[in-house]
């Protein structure tokens, strides 16, 4: 069995974040590498993926990867796809069928109304924050028929502002184009200028009219069961999944 955070849900849907445990893949990848543009080997990567798949009971087809740019685009699925769109945001309304999203500090953000038959996944870094990632998907799974008082939000493992250390310029343009992500006291534990991006989307998202918000696992930085981009360089990368249960409509 693979050590995955399976956060509360409403019923109908299930939302999923992996950890760094229970994959093939070797340092400096290891474990359970899902992603495929970092240089772990192809091959070891599909196996990753599949394992996921078998471990919340569906086809690796129905796990939908995306091609992440740190931009503000969003993808409307209508089943599983041979290439990966190129997006940040994935947003779906068919059943048993997984947006992910893939990071390595960035904020997992998956989003659920289940009134609606809505569910959404978006890659909410830095840019992706301040560019407005995050009210581009909500606005998504509005034009989906989802009411933001009735999206559940889960926001997984990511840097915290404990361990972001950015220039003070940065901090200030990205606080100006997203308030809420400073730091706490607007540094982080070593005293430099530092952000909090889960703070930030909480924050966008509580302005849309999000106020079901969890936080599901700890600051990636400084927890190593999570992949961490900025303490170790080269690594692999943790899922967030999302998805309606019911039967398969393709």
């Amino acid at each position: 069995m693979l050590p995955l955070l399976t956060p509360d849900s409403p019923s109908g849907v299930r939302a999923v974040f992996t950890t760094r445990a229970g994959g093939a893949s070797l340092p400096p990848y290891a474990e359970l590498n899902l992603g495929s543009h970092v240089g772990d080997d192809p091959g070891t990567v599909r196996e990753n993926r599949a394992r996921v798949a078998a471990a919340v009971g569906l086809e690796p087809q129905r796990l939908v990867f995306a091609d992440q740019v740190h931009g503000t685009a969003v993808s409307l699925l209508d089943g599983p796809v041979t290439i990966a769109p190129v997006a940040d945001a994935l947003v779906t309304r068919v059943f048993r069928l997984a947006p992910v999203v893939l990071v390595a500090d960035c904020v997992p953000v998956l989003l659920a109304d289940p009134d609606a038959g809505a569910v959404a996944t978006a890659h909410a870094g830095r840019k992706g924050v301040a560019a407005g990632v995050v009210p581009a998907v909500v606005q998504a799974m509005r034009d989906c028929g989802a009411r933001p008082e009735a999206i559940t939000a889960w926001l997984g493992p990511a840097i915290d502002g404990c361990c972001y250390a950015v220039p003070e310029d940065m901090q200030a343009e990205v606080a100006k184009a997203a308030p809420g992500t400073v730091a706490y006291g607007g540094r982080t534990r070593s005293g430099e200028f530092g952000l909090d991006l889960r703070d930030g989307v909480t924050a966008q998202l509580a302005e849309l009219g999000v106020e079901q918000v969890l936080r599901v696992g700890g600051c990636t930085h400084d927890e190593e069961d999570f992949f961490s981009y900025r303490r170790d360089g080269t690594t692999g990368r943790l899922a967030g999944l999302v998805w309606l249960t019911g039967p398969v409509r393709s």
